[in-house]
């Protein structure tokens, strides 16, 4: 029966859990994966139907970059942050544009953390933030975020163009001496282009130029109609998929096995029982007369009772102060008078108890019966001056 409520009870927690959850769901964030299926402002499908819907050979690469089809002419690597580019495909890369193909890098604004291996090669570092402009907008709230740079040296696919819109961030540095930069805005480069070979290498700091949200602004849809106009181009989608988990080592296995045997055994102890049920233990808690009489062992075996006896006195002083406002600096004798006159205790009582204080603990050795005496006489006093606070 206890079984049953136990389970019942459970479905019951569960079923309230599954409820809230479905009932407070929503919607996912948008991606800011700038993937051709993503058709959020940081997507890019928005790219990628125009041009296929215009009669452009467009198509995606799902596979790693050792597999460039023969016949492509562009390659695109918008911000890749799912799996990082290996050493031997950025040869395939090299070997790629050196036949004469053209690749154009999107770098991800973070260096060195997603994208070493194509970081090395291009000689990429951070570079000067851009600064903000609205030029060509009809109003600054187009764009929120974003600024206008300049292109400094139309050549291939920027040939006739003027102004992009990227976002207003850090642009790009790139460290080969042959590499030219042909788009920016003051100091900060947004658009780097090295020759090699027969082919061609654009770097853009960012992926602004393909998102959905700036694709229409200023002449950025050009430069991909310039892109798309010189033979097929292909989007890598293989290095926006995250990496597969590494599989379940052995060691794994036969952990799980491990939890597994220790729980059917606990399952099969508790289920079967071995033998007759043995009968309760009663334990019997000591009585606090036999703490009382053990300590008074401990005390006598450590012999203490000298070392004991000035603390009565001190105890009592203490108390009286508390009770009865009598300073412990004050002398024995003042002490007792004010005791008796405020508390009712005779001044007589507690002198005498001082004074045999004194004498025991004069004595080269203490006897247990000597400070029980003594105790005695203190405990005897403390309770008159409980006394009068009861009455009171």
């Amino acid at each position: 029966m206890t079984n049953s409520r136990t389970v019942v009870f459970f479905g019951v927690l569960i079923a309230l859990a599954l409820a809230v959850g479905l009932s407070t769901r929503r919607d996912a964030p948008d991606s800011p994966v700038p993937t051709v299926e993503n058709t959020a402002p940081q997507g890019a499908r928005a790219l990628y139907l125009y041009l296929r819907e215009g009669g452009r050979a467009v198509d995606t690469l799902l596979t790693p970059l050792e597999a460039i089809p023969p016949d492509t002419r562009t390659l695109v690597l918008a911000a890749p942050e799912g799996r990082p580019v290996t050493t031997e495909e950025v040869t395939e890369l090299e070997r790629f544009v050196q036949e004469g193909g053209t690749l154009v890098y999107l770098s991800p604004r973070e260096l060195g953390k997603h994208q070493a291996a194509l970081e090395g090669w291009l000689h990429l570092e951070s570079g000067l933030m851009l600064p903000a402009s609205s030029r060509g907008l009809d109003s600054t709230l187009s764009d929120v975020g974003g600024t206008t740079v300049d292109v400094w040296l139309p050549v291939g696919p920027l040939h006739g163009l003027s102004q992009l819109r990227v976002s207003q961030d850090r642009g790009l540095r790139m460290g080969h001496d042959d590499a030219v930069p042909v788009a920016g805005m003051g100091g900060a480069v947004a658009v780097w282009r090295r020759a090699m070979g027969k082919g061609e290498v654009y770097v853009l700091a960012g992926s602004d130029l393909l998102e959905n949200r700036r694709l229409e602004l200023l002449d950025n849809l050009r430069f991909w109609e310039a892109l798309a106009a010189r033979g097929p181009l292909l989007f890598d989608e293989y290095h926006h998929q995250l990496a597969p988990p590494p599989p379940f080592s052995r060691g794994i296995w036969v952990f799980t096995a491990q939890v597994l045997a220790v729980g059917l055994l606990y399952v099969v102890s508790r289920g079967t029982r071995f033998g007759a049920p043995r009968p309760l233990r009663v334990e019997r808690h000591r009585s606090a007369l036999e703490y009382v009489r053990s300590m008074g062992w401990l005390m006598r075996r450590a012999k203490v009772e000298k070392e004991l006896l000035p603390e009565l006195d001190q105890a009592l002083r203490q108390q009286m102060q508390e009770r009865l406002g009598i300073p412990m600096g004050l002398s024995d004798e003042d002490a007792a008078r004010l005791m008796e006159q405020d508390g009712g205790v005779s001044a007589t009582e507690y002198l005498e108890a001082k004074a045999d204080l004194t004498r025991t603990h004069a004595q080269p050795t203490v006897a247990p019966a000597d400070y029980a005496r003594v105790a005695r006489r203190y405990a005897h006093l403390e309770r008159a001056l409980a006394g009068r606070e009861a009455r009171a």
